[in-house]
């Protein structure tokens, strides 16, 4: 069991942000993807790491992992996420105004694309979770993606990873799930796009 060393507003402000991810991912009718049949190799047999692969997918699309990772636009039917730039994070591109001043009961606040986020811990914005090499996780070993959902630091021994990653809650995935995780976030196409440092309650505004 992991230790909750954050304050007692800290901690408030990250299980509501969990919550609000939840319930805005149910409310916009993000796409949740049914669990497909094992992928099979051209001898029509299983393959064992095609089938961690889809085994990942299926974990990804019913974590929630797309309404933050994957930022949103606006549809003919209102918000929906950017598929061109899925799980690539907040766009590096934007440039965000200063955060709104927040008063109780408000706690956090959050980008319309749902990539970047205020609160008590400062502003964050949502990683870029495809392998691209320079700006994602094309360096990551499946050890160092582990460590980090387990320890909720980056590669375990980083900065802290801030809400509304809801690490918490991902801490209950088995290593074997984990590792089906990455498998998948691995074989997904590379985007480049270097997503800004969070900032410390503070600053309120980032350039790229």
């Amino acid at each position: 069991m992991t230790h909750d060393t954050r304050s007692a507003p800290r901690r408030a402000a990250a299980a509501a942000a969990a919550a609000a991810v939840a319930a805005f991912g149910f409310a916009l009718g993000a796409p949740v993807a049914a669990q497909a049949p094992a992928p099979k190799a051209k001898d029509g047999k299983a393959n064992l790491n095609l089938d961690k692969v889809a085994r990942g997918k299926y974990l990804v699309s019913t974590s929630a992992c797309m309404d933050c990772h994957t930022p949103w636009k606006m549809g003919p039917k209102g918000p929906e996420p950017d598929l061109s730039l899925t799980l690539s994070g907040h766009p590096e591109k934007m440039t965000m105004p200063p955060a709104p001043k927040l008063q109780e009961p408000w706690v956090m606040a959050a980008a319309g694309t749902n990539t970047a986020w205020a609160g008590p811990w400062g502003v964050s914005f949502t990683a870029n979770l495809t392998p691209d090499p320079d700006t994602g996780l094309g360096l990551w070993t499946e050890r160092d993606f582990v460590a980090t959902i387990r320890t909720g630091r980056h590669m375990g021994r980083g900065r802290e990873v801030l809400p509304p990653m809801p690490i918490a809650v991902y801490q209950n995935f088995t290593d074997e799930d984990l590792g089906a995780i990455f498998a998948y976030l691995k074989s997904l196409p590379p985007i480049r796009n270097r997503v800004p440092e969070p900032l410390p309650p503070q600053l309120t505004s980032a350039k790229p």
